[in-house]
């Protein structure tokens, strides 16, 4: 088989910064990194046939009956780790994992994300994803002993952590992730990276490699970065906002409509779009919110959005659409509000984007925006006294959501649904039997 540009520029590459091993990357069902080495006279073999390798080890794939498996390297994932020395490198590529017969594996989700994007393109589109991800830094794994108490955007002593995310912004930037916007957040020793937007397929990528190179570097530090959803019960907790749009083949924005009569500049596509996020929010918040610990997050009072909405300065609703440029056609977006960096990136961007091409297929009405309402003080009994669903408030609720879904079933595939129903009804059955510091202080001595 002839080599592609790409897998000539790994060869070469590997050859001329004395690359010793090259780590294949790619994530179990939950959205856990796994890695192995091969050695840099291996690729050329990997590129056509890939490397084989045990799936009964990796979470959600397969069982010990049906274990062989196959991981073929993107090589246009190729990167050199900055945080490794540079003689005798380390490089990485992510991977395709397929069946022995050569056909993708329905449990890999990065292939899931790739089908979603094919069905976006045999549409006319091509997504363009962009979080913003957030992350503490503490002490050590054991606690939750901040660094500062620092706030938003400060840059003060108070901002003890300004080395770190310095250190971080340049290792993404030497791994060929640009960064778009690094600050300090809201809560003491909180921290956001935002990405420049790309393509959902390369955006996920680059998202995994993004959660590796923080804790790379706090670990350099000497200190602890957490992607916990809600680690601290009164500070705010850990969002992963993703700002969404459509090109199409001309480089042209679908999302833009400058003559829209709504004065929001949104074409009806996009109109459509933001409906089938809001109607299929309840059965997708498995997959942007999937731990217990999620929907500590997903409070009244707290800065996520619960409640199936959308405005346009409205920060209190689900889906706001920023506008910092509403003129220009590049920046016109749409904002999700309530995923969280604890996600499996490849199947929420999956899930977000097929809820979106299920609202421009049916072409769903879009409800009125909200407006100069703080609908963030509101209790989820208020919320739909007025009339408004709201996102599960459980991971117990959430997950028979995501099981009485056809849609999820489409997306996903049987494999990675069934997959995921059992395990986080497992994780939700073994929570309820847990009794917690709350129980005690309130019920021990009185009851």
């Amino acid at each position: 088989m002839a080599m592609s540009p790409d897998q000539d520029f790994v060869l070469k590459t590997v050859k001329s910064r004395d690359v010793h091993f090259v780590r294949f990357w790619f994530t179990d069902v939950m959205g856990n990194m796994k890695s192995f080495a091969v050695s840099p006279s291996e690729l050329e073999d990997a590129f056509e046939d890939g490397m084989g390798f045990d799936g009964s080890c990796v979470e959600g794939f397969v069982d010990a009956g049906e274990s062989d498996m196959l991981a073929f390297p993107d090589a246009s994932t190729f990167q050199i780790l900055p945080w490794r020395p540079d003689s005798n490198a380390v490089a990485r590529m992510f991977c395709t994992i397929k069946t022995p017969s050569g056909e993708p594996f329905s449990g890999d989700p990065r292939y899931i994300l790739q089908r979603m994007m094919n069905k976006a393109s045999s549409m006319g589109f091509i997504p363009n994803m962009g979080p913003e991800v957030e992350y503490f830094y503490f002490k050590d794994s054991k606690g939750t002993e901040v660094l500062d108490h620092g706030g938003y955007f400060d840059l003060t002593t108070l901002d003890y952590a300004s080395d770190l995310r310095r250190d971080t912004v340049l290792t993404l930037e030497n791994m060929g992730i640009p960064v778009e916007y690094s600050h300090h957040e809201g809560a003491p020793s909180q921290h956001e990276i935002d990405l420049r937007y790309s393509d959902a397929l390369s955006m996920a990528d680059a998202v995994m490699t993004y959660k590796l190179v923080v804790r790379e570097i706090a670990l350099k530090h000497g200190v602890f970065a957490s992607f916990m959803p809600k680690p601290m019960a009164d500070v705010s907790g850990n969002g992963m906002h993703v700002h969404q749009s459509l090109f199409d083949y001309d480089d042209h924005n679908v999302f833009f409509d400058p003559n829209d009569p709504l004065g929001y500049n949104l074409s009806s596509t996009a109109k459509h779009y933001i409906a089938g996020l809001l109607t299929y929010a309840p059965e997708y918040s498995l997959l942007t919110n999937q731990y217990v610990n999620s929907y500590k997050r997903l409070v009244s009072g707290g800065e996520a959005p619960f409640f199936i909405s959308w405005g346009h300065k409205n920060r209190t609703t689900l889906v706001r659409i920023p506008g910092y440029r509403p003129d220009r056609e590049v920046a016109c977006r749409v904002e999700l509000r309530s995923p969280d960096p604890s996600c499996n990136p490849y199947l929420a961007f999956a899930a977000m984007l097929g809820a979106g091409l299920k609202g421009i297929e049916d072409e769903l009405e879009l409800t009125p925006a909200i407006e100069g309402t703080d609908l963030s003080s509101m209790s989820r009994q208020e919320i739909r006294e007025k009339g408004y669903n709201t996102l599960p408030e459980s991971l117990g609720e959430a997950v028979e959501l995501f099981a009485a879904s056809d849609l999820m079933k489409e997306i996903l595939g049987e494999h990675i649904h069934r997959y995921l129903v059992e395990q986080k009804r497992r994780e939700w059955n073994s929570y309820q039997g847990f009794v917690s510091k709350w129980e005690l202080d309130r019920y021990l001595e009185v009851l």
